[in-house]
Protein backbone atom coordinates (compact mmCIF):
# COMPACT_ATOMS: atom_id res chain seq x y z
CA UNK A 1 0.00 0.00 0.00
CA UNK A 2 1.61 3.60 -0.93
CA UNK A 3 1.61 6.48 1.03
CA UNK A 4 -1.24 8.06 -0.70
CA UNK A 5 -3.60 5.03 -0.21
CA UNK A 6 -2.99 5.31 3.64
CA UNK A 7 -5.58 6.04 5.97
CA UNK A 8 -5.41 9.75 7.42
CA UNK A 9 -5.56 9.30 11.05
CA UNK A 10 -5.24 11.22 14.25
CA UNK A 11 -4.06 10.68 17.19
CA UNK A 12 -7.42 10.02 18.91
CA UNK A 13 -8.26 7.46 15.74
CA UNK A 14 -4.98 5.89 16.83
CA UNK A 15 -5.73 6.22 20.49
CA UNK A 16 -8.99 3.83 20.05
CA UNK A 17 -7.90 1.56 17.32
CA UNK A 18 -5.14 0.91 20.25
CA UNK A 19 -7.66 -0.01 22.78
CA UNK A 20 -9.92 -1.77 20.67
CA UNK A 21 -7.31 -4.09 19.89
CA UNK A 22 -6.34 -4.31 23.43
CA UNK A 23 -10.55 -5.24 23.86
CA UNK A 24 -12.39 -5.47 20.67
CA UNK A 25 -15.51 -5.69 22.87
CA UNK A 26 -15.24 -2.12 24.76
CA UNK A 27 -18.18 -0.62 24.84
CA UNK A 28 -18.02 3.42 23.60
CA UNK A 29 -18.89 4.44 27.08
CA UNK A 30 -15.37 2.42 28.37
CA UNK A 31 -13.62 3.92 25.48
CA UNK A 32 -14.91 7.57 26.20
CA UNK A 33 -13.66 7.56 29.67
CA UNK A 34 -10.29 6.04 28.69
CA UNK A 35 -9.52 8.18 25.96
CA UNK A 36 -10.99 11.43 27.46
CA UNK A 37 -13.88 11.46 25.13
CA UNK A 38 -17.80 11.33 24.71
CA UNK A 39 -19.22 8.24 24.71
CA UNK A 40 -20.84 9.50 21.36
CA UNK A 41 -17.76 10.88 19.42
CA UNK A 42 -16.26 7.60 20.00
CA UNK A 43 -19.10 5.78 18.68
CA UNK A 44 -18.89 8.27 15.53
CA UNK A 45 -15.22 7.43 15.35
CA UNK A 46 -15.35 3.65 15.89
CA UNK A 47 -18.07 3.58 12.74
CA UNK A 48 -15.95 5.83 10.47
CA UNK A 49 -12.57 3.63 11.12
CA UNK A 50 -14.50 0.47 10.89
CA UNK A 51 -16.17 2.40 7.47
CA UNK A 52 -12.58 2.92 6.41
CA UNK A 53 -11.50 -0.53 7.24
CA UNK A 54 -9.02 0.06 9.26
CA UNK A 55 -10.52 -1.92 11.25
CA UNK A 56 -11.57 -5.28 9.75
CA UNK A 57 -13.41 -7.59 11.66
CA UNK A 58 -13.98 -8.10 15.98
CA UNK A 59 -12.69 -11.48 16.79
CA UNK A 60 -12.09 -13.63 19.77
CA UNK A 61 -7.87 -14.53 20.59
CA UNK A 62 -8.62 -18.06 21.32
CA UNK A 63 -6.04 -20.42 23.43
CA UNK A 64 -5.20 -22.72 20.52
CA UNK A 65 -2.86 -25.35 23.41
CA UNK A 66 -6.02 -25.50 25.41
CA UNK A 67 -8.12 -26.40 22.76
CA UNK A 68 -5.90 -29.22 21.52
CA UNK A 69 -3.77 -27.40 19.15
CA UNK A 70 -0.69 -27.17 20.61
CA UNK A 71 1.59 -27.80 17.66
CA UNK A 72 2.69 -24.89 15.25
CA UNK A 73 4.42 -25.26 12.24
CA UNK A 74 5.91 -23.25 9.62
CA UNK A 75 5.66 -24.62 5.83
CA UNK A 76 7.86 -23.70 3.39
CA UNK A 77 6.20 -24.31 -0.06
CA UNK A 78 8.34 -24.24 -3.39
CA UNK A 79 6.23 -24.65 -6.51
CA UNK A 80 7.68 -26.01 -9.72
CA UNK A 81 6.66 -23.17 -11.71
CA UNK A 82 6.17 -19.75 -10.68
CA UNK A 83 3.77 -18.92 -13.81
CA UNK A 84 0.68 -16.96 -13.03
CA UNK A 85 -1.66 -20.32 -13.42
CA UNK A 86 0.50 -21.66 -11.39
CA UNK A 87 0.52 -19.19 -8.59
CA UNK A 88 -3.52 -19.04 -9.05
CA UNK A 89 -4.27 -22.62 -8.75
CA UNK A 90 -1.89 -23.07 -5.76
CA UNK A 91 -3.94 -20.31 -3.74
CA UNK A 92 -6.87 -21.26 -4.88
CA UNK A 93 -6.62 -24.63 -3.41
CA UNK A 94 -4.77 -23.60 -0.48
CA UNK A 95 -7.52 -21.46 1.18
CA UNK A 96 -8.98 -24.55 1.25
CA UNK A 97 -7.45 -26.54 3.73
CA UNK A 98 -8.76 -26.39 6.97
CA UNK A 99 -5.41 -26.55 8.89
CA UNK A 100 -4.06 -23.83 7.65
CA UNK A 101 -4.36 -20.68 9.55
CA UNK A 102 -1.88 -17.96 7.38
CA UNK A 103 -0.42 -18.56 3.50
CA UNK A 104 1.85 -15.92 2.40
CA UNK A 105 3.33 -15.76 -0.85
CA UNK A 106 6.83 -14.83 -0.30
CA UNK A 107 10.18 -13.42 -1.89
CA UNK A 108 13.40 -15.57 -1.62
CA UNK A 109 14.03 -19.12 -2.06
CA UNK A 110 10.62 -20.66 -1.27
CA UNK A 111 7.43 -19.53 -3.01
CA UNK A 112 4.71 -19.39 0.31
CA UNK A 113 4.79 -19.43 3.75
CA UNK A 114 2.30 -21.45 5.68
CA UNK A 115 1.20 -21.51 9.34
CA UNK A 116 -0.74 -24.54 11.22
CA UNK A 117 -1.72 -24.83 14.60
CA UNK A 118 -1.80 -29.06 14.37
CA UNK A 119 -2.60 -31.23 17.19
CA UNK A 120 0.28 -33.78 17.46
CA UNK A 121 3.21 -34.77 15.05
CA UNK A 122 0.34 -37.43 14.13
CA UNK A 123 -1.55 -34.63 13.33
CA UNK A 124 0.94 -33.14 11.46
CA UNK A 125 1.64 -36.11 9.09
CA UNK A 126 -2.20 -36.19 8.13
CA UNK A 127 -2.41 -32.55 7.26
CA UNK A 128 1.11 -33.12 5.38
CA UNK A 129 -0.61 -36.43 3.66
CA UNK A 130 -4.09 -35.20 3.01
CA UNK A 131 -3.60 -31.38 2.37
CA UNK A 132 -0.48 -30.23 1.86
CA UNK A 133 0.61 -33.32 -0.41
CA UNK A 134 -2.52 -32.64 -2.94
CA UNK A 135 -2.10 -29.10 -3.59
CA UNK A 136 -1.47 -28.00 -7.39
CA UNK A 137 2.38 -27.69 -8.44
CA UNK A 138 4.19 -28.39 -5.31
CA UNK A 139 7.83 -29.55 -5.77
CA UNK A 140 9.03 -29.55 -2.29
CA UNK A 141 7.57 -28.83 1.28
CA UNK A 142 9.91 -28.00 3.97
CA UNK A 143 8.49 -28.31 7.79
CA UNK A 144 9.72 -26.35 10.67
CA UNK A 145 8.04 -26.70 14.44
CA UNK A 146 8.10 -23.81 16.88
CA UNK A 147 10.04 -25.50 19.82
CA UNK A 148 8.64 -22.09 22.19
CA UNK A 149 6.75 -19.64 20.85
CA UNK A 150 8.87 -15.94 22.41
CA UNK A 151 6.07 -13.30 21.16
CA UNK A 152 2.75 -13.37 19.30
CA UNK A 153 0.83 -10.52 18.78
CA UNK A 154 -1.84 -9.61 15.85
CA UNK A 155 -0.79 -5.87 16.36
CA UNK A 156 2.54 -5.08 16.68
CA UNK A 157 2.84 -2.10 19.01
CA UNK A 158 4.95 -0.48 16.34
CA UNK A 159 1.70 0.68 14.81
CA UNK A 160 0.97 2.99 17.89
CA UNK A 161 4.88 3.68 18.38
CA UNK A 162 4.88 7.83 18.42
CA UNK A 163 1.18 7.83 17.14
CA UNK A 164 -0.74 8.07 20.31
CA UNK A 165 -0.01 10.17 23.72
CA UNK A 166 -0.87 8.94 27.01
CA UNK A 167 -4.60 10.12 27.71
Amino acid sequence: MSKSEQLDLDDVDYRILKELCADGRASDVWLGEKINLSSTAVARRRKSLEERQAVLSYSANLNLPMLGYSVVVFVAIELSSQAEKALNEFEREVVKCPSVSYCGFVSGDTDFLIMLNVESFEDYDRVYRRELSTLPHVAKIRSSFVMREVARRSTPPVVFQDKTTPG
